[in-house]
């Protein structure tokens, strides 16, 4: 198949490499194509070469990265969705189907105008493991690769198919999930990020500045997993109130981390080997460290992950006090300007628009 990789980072380069060695035709499109060498590798932690895929190209030329794929994945983050769809809109046809790796930070709907073109919309619940850059355009370092892959599509007619080509590329078992807005709601980044944010930084005012900060997921507290827990309880009363939906994939964090207490949970993350070594996103000043706004953690994982939890809610009428104070903070200290994630803007603005949209 010729296949179209979008974004040239962490995801899109382990995807790249693991397409081109099962020999389909990977073009990468990318801000910087001249970077990109034409063998490329995912090694282990310890540089062992694991995996390597002879790529096609990269380019930044949307005619030739779109014009003839069959598959695209979109790795890039989530506020860039909205732009992409708009660059790949004119090359969509019926056939095409448009993979959002990780499914979550509402890409399903900045490619709405896409589904009407009869295209396929898919996700993967989860990305296939951790992955880290060792060179850009050569090289990421990927481990911990998953068990199983879970999948979900709009329609959900199309996710046999969808499942049948991810499962042959990574040689991993993949499942259908039923309905999409199981990876909506899946409480990942959305709750992990931001949780850990607002408890590192809860103090934070302009011109704070701090001596030293911790390791994000190492030096992981009890602060942080008591209000991650009560964020994701919050997320199953909104699963238990969506009853028009099969949401039994959205598993709790207390199952996904086998973490039940407080104490569990810190143990467990402060632990993850692929975890280690990870720095709080944040910039270097002359007294010390303050908060990186710009970074993904923040632009993304509140205005594309919690506030999108927070709307859903909205719609299905459930209170969530903490996953609100959670959101009330970052506001208060978000650049001014920062896009949020709304669904009004798909003229998504009713439970009825929103259930018509996800029952597709």
């Amino acid at each position: 198949m010729n296949i179209t990789i979008v974004g040239g980072g962490n995801v899109g380069t382990q995807f790249a490499v693991h397409c081109a060695e099962k020999k389909h035709e990977v073009l990468i499109y990318t801000s910087r194509p001249q970077k990109f060498a034409k063998e490329i590798y995912v090694v282990d932690k310890e540089k062992k070469v694991k995996h390597v895929g002879k790529i096609a190209g990269a380019t930044d030329n949307p005619e030739v990265a779109f014009g003839k794929a069959d598959i695209i994945f979109v790795t890039v983050p989530a506020y860039c969705m909205d732009k992409m769809a708009g660059i790949i809109f004119p090359y969509v046809t019926k056939n095409t189907k448009i993979g959002i790796i990780p499914g979550t930070g509402g890409g399903e709907c900045a490619f709405k105008r896409c589904l009407e073109k009869g295209a396929v919309i898919f996700g993967l619940q989860r990305v296939p493991s951790v992955a880290r850059l060792v060179e850009y355009g050569r090289t990421v370092c990927a481990t911990g690769y998953r068990d199983a892959l879970h999948v979900a599509t709009i329609p959900a007619k199309e996710a046999g198919e969808c499942v049948k080509i991810l499962q042959s590329i990574f040689d991993i078992p993949c499942h259908v999930i039923s309905d999409y807005l199981n990876l909506t709601l899946t409480p990942s980044n959305p709750i992990l990020h931001t949780t850990r944010l607002k408890t590192i930084f809860k103090e934070y005012t302009n011109g704070l500045v701090y001596d030293s900060l911790p390791l994000f997921y190492e030096h992981w507290d009890n602060e942080t997993s008591e209000l991650l827990l009560k964020c994701d309880d919050e997320v199953q009363q909104i699963c238990r109130a969506l009853n028009a939906f099969n949401l039994g994939n959205v598993k709790s964090l207390r199952i996904h981390y086998e973490s039940e207490t407080v104490e569990q949970m810190t143990a467990k993350i402060s632990s993850i080997q692929g975890f280690k070594g990870l720095t709080t996103p944040s910039i270097k000043v002359d007294n010390g460290y303050i908060p990186d706004l710009n970074s993904r953690y923040f632009v993304a994982d509140f205005s594309y992950g919690l506030s999108i939890i927070k709307q859903i809610a909205d719609f299905a009428n459930v209170e969530v006090p903490n996953i609100t104070e959670v959101l009330l903070w970052y506001k208060k200290i978000a650049i001014s300007g920062i896009k949020e994630f709304l669904y009004s803007d798909y003229n998504i603005n009713t439970y009825e628009d929103f259930v018509n949209f996800y029952c597709l």
